[in-house]
């Protein structure tokens, strides 16, 4: 095994992983973060706190031996609770049954968790340093700690796991461009928090479809779709939930720059979200003191300087977070990067080309999804004709189970790579919409000559791997 030392930083979700990872193969590991230790100090938030765990994050953390631990402090979603105008809601489930779930995961304690595996692996972490330059001529990088006293250390590989404000590539991109191309999407976001069912009255809990110390129903993603805007409400495990609005950043109202502060966002809730506004009882307090989050994607040309430094996870590819697999994408990461360097730990150039080439394709079919999936969410769930499409799916999905799975089921209940999910998924909406231009009713549908056209027309779908 390589005797060089691996340098990573970033000790968040994907730096921790990959870091144990790696340690478990034998390499020897550093990490650098930037933040205080969150076991000794608190977690800071400011990100949003809590996340979609799925599939592909549940494997990764499966070849950890980690997901047991994890799934231990995790709450399951079935599917998408969608709150109408009306007030009315209703579940759409994200698969055919609770072995097709996903799982809202706090940040802090998972990111605590990992930390404490890849402390346990032989890991040596060193909080509170942060990137200030590297010279890769010289392998050399200079840290600063949060006094400000900057110190210099060799480095033989460098790995990059810092988020999408990653320091190490601008560092990488101003030795030697890397392409880098930022797209916003043009909508923000900010956190509000909807409390453990006990702190609120009783008469606002009675209408709220709630159970236990959870307000709402606990095992679902709420979703309050209003076109161009939205909500969301994701579970915590004591009992609240994170809600988080999605708006225009700018132009005409709805906007946050038509919200300028809690008066003008409470008269707007009580308009859109009069269902959810008496749910949040601190919403003057939250409005008024969390941040309005950026959304952009994040394309690179090149994610690695030959065999000296390479970029992991948010760092080579931040999207939306709208399909919840930016930390699924990264958890895969982590197991095809760990697996390529144990294959060959003495050609770090090849290494990191190579996952170069397995990982962008991925990457940019994911994100490519991540912002169809926006639409989808704040306007195609109440919409008619996205709703026909679902049912028809639903009954082929049970009539020729080997030539249709819906797009969403792909990406998120199997391992199937990202770039064949959106090209399957592209191919099956085409027959999909082809079926209902001649009939717009799924009843009038003879199902059966439906699902001959999917056999006709399509490959069977691969050997799905669950769990």
């Amino acid at each position: 095994m390589a005797q060089q030392t691996i340098t990573i930083i970033g000790g968040g979700l994907v730096g921790a992983l990959l870091a144990q990872q790696l340690a478990q193969r034998g390499f020897a590991v550093e990490v650098y973060e930037k933040r205080p230790d969150p076991r000794l100090s608190g977690f800071l938030g400011g990100r949003s706190i809590n996340l979609a765990l799925a599939e592909r994050g549940l494997q990764a953390l499966r070849t950890a031996g980690l997901a047991d631990d994890v799934l231990q402090r995790a709450v399951m979603m079935r599917g998408r609770m969608v709150h109408g105008r009306d007030g009315n809601s209703g579940l759409q489930r994200y698969g055919v049954d609770d072995s097709e779930v996903i799982w809202s995961v706090s940040r802090g304690a998972l990111n605590m968790l990992l930390l404490d595996a890849a402390e346990a692996a032989g890991v040596q972490f060193h909080f509170e340093q942060s990137l200030v330059s590297a010279d890769f001529d010289a392998q050399r990088i200079r840290l600063a700690d949060a006094a400000g006293v900057e110190r210099e250390l060799p480095v033989g590989m460098l790995i990059g796991a810092d988020g999408a404000g990653s320091a190490v590539r601008a560092t990488m991109n101003a030795h030697s461009p890397l392409g880098e191309r930022i797209e916003s999407l043009g909508h923000a976001y900010k956190e509000l928090e909807i409390p453990p069912a006990g702190e609120l009255p009783v008469g606002v809990l009675q209408l709220s479809g709630g159970h236990d110390q959870y307000a709402l129903e606990p095992h679902a993603l709420h979703i309050w779709p209003r076109g161009g805007y939205m909500c969301i409400a994701l579970p915590n495990t004591e009992g609240s939930f994170t809600v988080t609005l999605f708006l225009p950043a700018q132009g005409a109202a709805p906007s946050f720059a038509t919200l300028p502060d809690a008066m003008a966002a409470a008269a707007f809730f009580s308009e859109q979200f009069p269902d959810l506004l008496p749910l949040i009882p601190r919403f003057s307090e939250d409005f008024d003191s969390h941040p309005v989050g950026t959304l952009s994607t994040l394309y690179l040309q090149r994610w690695h300087l030959d065999g000296r430094a390479l970029l992991i996870g948010d760092a080579a590819h931040a999207i939306v977070p709208f399909h919840g697999q930016g930390m699924n994408c990264g958890f895969e990461d982590t197991v095809v990067l760990a697996n390529l360097l144990a294959a060959a730990p003495n050609d770090s150039a090849e290494v990191f080309a190579e996952f170069q080439r397995v990982r962008q394709p991925n990457a940019d079919a994911i994100a490519t999804m991540a912002l169809e999936n926006y639409v989808e969410m704040r306007d195609s769930v109440a919409d008619p004709h996205y709703l026909a499409k679902r049912e028809l799916g639903a009954l082929l999905a049970e009539r020729a189970p080997q030539h249709y799975m819906a797009r969403y089921r792909l990406v998120t209940f199997s391992h199937v790579p990202y770039a064949y999910a959106l090209e399957r998924g592209r191919a099956q909406d085409r027959l999909l919409e082809q079926l209902l231009r001649d009939t717009p009713n799924v009843a009038d549908i003879d199902i059966e000559a439906a699902a001959r056209l999917f056999r006709s027309n399509l490959e069977p779908l691969p050997r799905l791997r669950h769990g």
